[in-house]
């Protein structure tokens, strides 16, 4: 049975309920400084096997936005050649899309006790707390990661240190329009019970 004076229905549909929000659709304002505080701290809240809290977060200053963006462009365009029309656009503006942005950087390393990939999951949990914490602090958010997270060059200028890794920059803001739910998977299609595998 429940424990019924813990149950929150209340969590429950606004867990049912949110989603992400593209970040070109979000404006001013995003959390302040106490709000990202209390935001970073729930988010910080995840298992973590061992207690080595292996991510650490990185703020990027709306004030930076554009500087990264033309930094990140010219990296791409030395890479792949040049960027035109509405591609060129897109790179320039990664960073100033939304008001607040924040990297979640994994830095899993190996441990006598605790699978790298243990270390690796918690990332990813950290991920999903922080924008469900912006979420439930009335904002909207987007979990992205882009060619930068995967580009040594790129992610060592956005701030990763040797051995470290993105797991994702999350977008913060206020939306401008209204969300749109997308198409979930069937749960039967997600479900095996273990008898029907042995």
């Amino acid at each position: 049975m429940p424990n019924e004076t813990a149950r929150s229905p209340e969590t429950l549909e606004f867990l049912r309920t949110r989603r992400s929000h593209p970040s070109v659709t979000m404006t001013g304002p995003g959390p302040d400084k106490a709000e990202i505080e209390d935001i970073l701290t729930i988010a910080a809240r995840v298992p973590d096997h061992g207690k080595l809290a292996p991510w650490r977060f990185i703020l990027y200053p709306a004030s930076e936005g554009k500087r990264i963006g033309e930094a990140l462009t010219a990296l791409h365009e030395r890479k792949h050649g040049p960027l035109e029309g509405e591609m060129r656009t897109k790179e320039l503006t990664r960073f100033t899309r939304a008001p607040v942005i924040i990297g979640v950087l994994s830095t899993a390393a190996d441990h006598p006790k605790i699978p790298l990939w243990e270390q690796q999951l918690s990332a990813g949990a950290v991920c999903m707390n922080l924008v469900t914490a912006a979420a439930a602090s009335g904002f909207v958010s987007q979990w992205l990661t882009e060619w930068y997270s995967f580009d040594e060059e790129a992610a060592r200028y956005l701030g990763a240190r040797e051995g470290e890794r993105f797991a994702g920059f999350i977008q913060i803001g206020t939306p401008t329009l209204p969300p749109v739910e997308r198409p979930r998977p069937a749960l039967a299609d997600l479900i095996t019970n273990w008898e029907e595998t042995s």
